[in-house]
């Protein structure tokens, strides 16, 4: 019995040791910021340098009229056509496109991208060419040349576009079907 007694004491003092209140320890917090303020200065100082290299080779490229998209890429007219219709949300378009570095040396072509269909704001492509696209009408043929933000970023394509690599486009817009006739 004295045995049954002390198991009882012993489950009661460990009952009332447990349901004390305890409090949650704090996390430890290295909040100083310098990482994102390292990120942020690398960020501005790679847009610096490729906006000085896309301007060299704009000012080199005298036979076309250079525009500045509000997205901020470059884009200038091959083949302008008659056509007043832009492609807007939901319209189904086909287009070729090659894809080169800055310097003209071929990344993918024609041939390697092949016509492409693309579901305007409904897909998800290059952020620039989705851009870019809402800028065309049927039968233009465009150069873009896209800083690496709005190419491929930090990331690349997983495959031939590298690193924050800016990239010229050259898009032939072939047809725009409206939504409403699908």
């Amino acid at each position: 019995m004295k045995i049954f007694k002390h198991l009882v004491l012993i489950a009661i003092a460990t009952f009332l040791t447990s349901c004390s209140e305890k409090q949650a320890r704090k996390p430890i917090s290295h909040s100083s910021g310098s990482f994102m303020k390292e990120s942020i200065d690398r960020n501005k100082k790679l847009n610096a340098e490729e906006k000085v290299a896309i301007t060299k080779i704009i000012q080199k490229d005298t036979s076309h009229i250079y525009n500045i998209s509000e997205k901020g890429f470059w884009y200038a007219y091959q083949t302008k056509s008659t056509e007043n219709v832009f492609p807007k949300k939901g319209d189904v378009v086909t287009f070729d496109y090659e894809v080169t570095d800055l310097y003209g040396n071929s990344i993918y072509t024609l041939e390697e991208l092949k016509r492409q269909t693309y579901y305007v704001d409904k897909q998800n492509i290059m952020n620039g060419l989705r851009n870019g696209i809402k800028l065309m009408h049927q039968g233009d043929k465009v150069k873009f040349i896209f800083p690496s933000q709005s190419a491929y970023g930090y990331h690349g394509d997983d495959n031939k576009i590298g690193t924050n690599q800016p990239i010229i486009c050259i898009v032939t817009l072939k047809e725009i079907k409206s939504e409403t006739t699908e």
